[in-house]
């Protein structure tokens, strides 16, 4: 979908623009937008200037006001700016009236999102999927791709082809996005037959927010090959691998990424990459300890969870991975505030969490390997728990192997 492709052949500059209200602080809207910042780097983008405004809500024009959108068209006209980004989801509306001041190319998350899963797509399955979830974001924008029929013969006297064409391409749209599902429908039965097929192994999957981690410690986990760097949305197609660790062996499920205001169309589009993590018996949530809102990741992660799974309860081994990227500030003696997130060591954090956890979780390094043991252990315990109840004539030789062991 060129509509929303950032070009390959070099960076393009791009501006970000947030808002400050009641439900996201300075502090906050900072962060979303070096999370914002992130997301263009991914996609190739360079970032080379912010804006922000404390509004109430959105204004429903322009989503920022016109003083602020005067200011944006200023810095983008000095600074050879070709793409403005805003941090929410954007109406078709306040795209159209936006790229009318501005004159340069206007995406929202959703659609940089969207730019950089068609980017990281490789497999037939993912494409598809990705298909989908753009013709569905497109569908309503219709009528701000027709307006060049306007501007080209005039509004009067144009506007019943001009309608006639939205229609044309509407009806396209719906064809192909009642096609894509289909193929899906078919995907996700070649998916579960795959997935009967692997017996009664016990099921694990690493989930998380994006650029946690997950597949650097699969690939430690499983001594495989996993696509891993320091991007967004490294993985998108789940990647599953047998896993023995000492004599027990249980399949291992590297997913795709969550994030903050992930879009419901990817998050529908991706229902059969999330089966994996609606048929495990054991999830394994990786959490980056080095970002300084890591609970907050936490909460996305676990929220996209209950949606994913219905509210099942399942047993969760919490990850802290990136140990030796963590970092605090100790609090001077003589300073005498209660302790912020900023002020907690990495002991104080860990027999908090533990507590919190009755000791499913670990600290660990995937990275430089620190812990693995610690987590292998535990999952080596879990799986074996789930295990026994499948082939409970194993029993014997797993407590002479943990004699053995001991």
């Amino acid at each position: 979908m060129k509509e929303f492709v950032i070009s390959q052949e070099s960076s393009e500059r791009a501006v970000l623009v947030g808002l400050v209200n009641d439900s996201q602080d300075e502090a906050k809207v900072k962060e979303y937008l070096d999370e914002l910042e992130f997301l263009a780097d991914t996609a190739g983008a360079e970032t080379v200037g912010r804006f922000t405004q404390r509004l109430d809500y959105p204004n429903p024009r322009t989503f920022v006001g016109k003083g602020k959108l005067e200011e944006i068209k200023a810095f983008v006209e000095a600074n050879e700016v070709g793409m403005v980004i805003f941090d929410d989801e954007l109406t078709p509306k306040q795209v159209s009236n936006i790229e009318r001041e501005l004159q340069v190319k206007i995406l929202d998350r959703t659609s940089l999102i969207l730019d950089i899963f068609a980017r990281r797509a490789q497999t037939a399955h993912a494409k598809t999927q990705v298909e989908l979830a753009q013709y569905q974001y497109l569908l309503p924008r219709l009528t701000r791709l027709w307006t060049h029929l306007e501007r080209q013969r005039g509004g009067i006297g144009m506007r019943g082809p001009g309608e006639t064409q939205i229609e044309t391409d509407r009806r396209i749209i719906l064809d192909k996005i009642a096609r894509l599902k289909e193929e899906l429908r078919s995907i996700d039965k070649q998916k579960s037959i795959q997935r009967k097929n692997r017996g009664k192994l016990t099921r694990v999957a690493l989930v998380g927010y994006t650029n946690v981690g997950k597949s650097t410690l699969m690939d430690l986990l499983a001594k495989s090959d996993v696509f891993a760097e320091n991007k967004l949305f490294a993985t998108l197609d789940t990647t599953v691998r047998k896993v023995v660790i000492d004599n027990l062996p249980f399949l291992l499920s590297d997913t795709v990424g969550f994030i903050r205001k992930l879009p419901t169309g990817l998050i529908e589009s991706f229902k059969s990459t999330l089966d994996e993590v609606r048929e495990a018996d054991i999830l394994v949530h990786v959490v980056d300890i080095s970002h300084p809102n890591f609970e907050e990741q936490i909460e996305v992660v676990n929220q996209t969870l209950r949606d994913v799974c219905g509210g099942q309860d399942k047993p969760t081994i919490l990850v802290f991975n990136k140990i030796d990227a963590f970092s605090y500030k100790p609090k001077d003696a003589d300073d005498l505030t209660p302790a912020t997130r900023e002020n907690l060591s990495l002991d104080d954090l860990r027999a908090s969490w533990m507590a919190r956890m009755n000791d499913n979780c670990v600290f660990i390094s995937a990275r430089t390997g620190k812990n693995i043991d610690e987590l292998k252990r535990k999952l080596y315990d879990m799986a074996k728990e789930i295990h026994l109840t499948r082939f409970p004539y194993n029993d014997l030789l797993y407590q002479n192997y943990d004699e053995d062991s001991e």
